[in-house]
């Protein structure tokens, strides 16, 4: 689990109830590492304060969906207001909790986040005759292994979650750990290349949308 909650006495004693039940927290202060530290490491689910220096949980949430992060996450907040709520599940939050809560439930919102996370990791993605294993990271074509690249494995993963829409360039490299920030399109466009020859013999497009970005679909529509 990752917190972001600048109260440290909260901090520490929610760190300590998640640690109890076996869970490793890593704790933040601030959200503004937030979206690189997600890319860097693997977590089960977010919990995230509204109300942070610097930029607050809503900025942070809007970063980390804009990157391409389907990480659950759970909202903190001392907001009751039906609006706030209203902006975190806009912003991309899976759920939230009002200040203050017992540690009980919000162990057991965290349990029922994580559960459907590992239920959604462990699929197998099948577009035609295309399949991705997100848990062992290996893609087929019918039976035939696929022999792809790490960042071929990221990048083809988000897009087959996202079949049918529009994945930006900035969504992408967001979700590749070590891509440079200043590498070029045409680097993008080169590893998409790379993937399109392997994966379009399955039956599936890869289409670039100019200006937009990417879109994954059956090669039977359009």
């Amino acid at each position: 689990m990752m917190l972001v909650e600048d109260d440290v006495p909260l901090a520490e004693s929610v760190a300590a109830a998640m640690r109890a039940r076996g869970w490793r927290c890593d704790i933040s202060n601030r959200g503004e590492p937030v979206p690189a530290s997600l890319t860097q490491d693997n977590y089960d689910a977010l919990v995230l304060d509204i109300g942070l220096p610097g930029i607050d949980g809503l900025e942070t949430l809007r970063r980390v969906r804009a990157q391409g992060s389907v990480l659950p996450v759970l909202m903190l907040t001392a907001r009751d207001a039906i609006e706030d709520r209203v902006q975190g599940l806009e912003a991309g939050a899976d759920d939230y909790l009002v200040k203050p809560f017992a540690l009980p439930e919000l162990l057991a919102r965290l349990h029922a986040l994580a559960r459907r996370q590992t239920l959604r990791q462990s699929q197998t993605l099948v577009i035609g005759r295309l399949s991705f294993d997100t848990v062992g990271r290996r893609g087929h074509i019918g039976e035939q292994a696929l022999h792809l690249s790490a960042r071929e494995c990221i990048v083809l993963q988000y897009l087959m979650l996202k079949t049918g829409q529009v994945v930006s360039r900035e969504q992408l490299t967001g979700l590749i750990p070590d891509w440079a920030p200043g590498a070029t399109d045409n680097a993008l466009e080169l590893l998409m290349s790379r993937l399109r020859a392997k994966i379009e013999p399955a039956g599936v497009r890869l289409r670039t949308v100019r200006g937009l970005g990417y879109l994954l679909e059956p090669a039977a529509a359009g």
